[in-house]
């Protein structure tokens, strides 16, 4: 399994909700940065946590990259989500090739689960931060990070 992990671009300050937050024009041109690493990659999903920031970055790589599916929303990717929600959805998946667009703390927590086995040690992924992971199963410590990317 290779596991993609995209934090959202950066938002605007201010919305009547966090979830309705959106892109600065200067978050999509993060997005667009790291949407670049994706090109070529044979992508089966690309699931994105349901806040407004997370839905339009999805929507950025989907449209850069020329991936001809739709971008599924995971309700289980917000900023304060559990971890083991997307664990136990990523199990069902050890052979895909999944680019997931969510928050910190949330991403930063899972990814540093699934390489070191806990979440004393987040990743450390500022906005539009694309790390990617591989391994026979999305568990704790049973993957391996083999690119951490940030944008300029």
């Amino acid at each position: 399994m290779r596991l993609w992990l995209l934090r959202h671009g950066e938002a605007f300050p201010q919305a009547p909700t966090d979830a309705e937050r959106p892109l600065t024009p200067h978050g999509r041109e993060e997005v667009l940065h790291s949407a670049a690493q994706l090109h070529g990659r044979p992508l089966s999903a690309i699931l994105a946590s349901p806040y407004l920031r997370a839905q339009q970055t999805a929507e950025l790589v989907r449209q850069a990259i020329g991936f001809r599916g739709a971008v599924g929303t995971a309700p289980w990717a917000t900023p304060d989500s559990d971890v083991r929600e997307a664990l136990s959805y990523l199990d069902e998946r050890d052979d895909a090739e999944i680019l997931l667009v969510s928050h910190n703390p949330f991403l930063g927590e899972l990814g540093g689960l699934l390489i070191h086995g806990h979440r004393q040690q987040p990743l450390p992924m500022r906005t539009a931060s694309l790390a990617e992971l591989e391994g026979d199963f999305a568990a704790a410590g049973l993957m391996q990070l083999l690119a951490l990317v940030h944008p300029q």
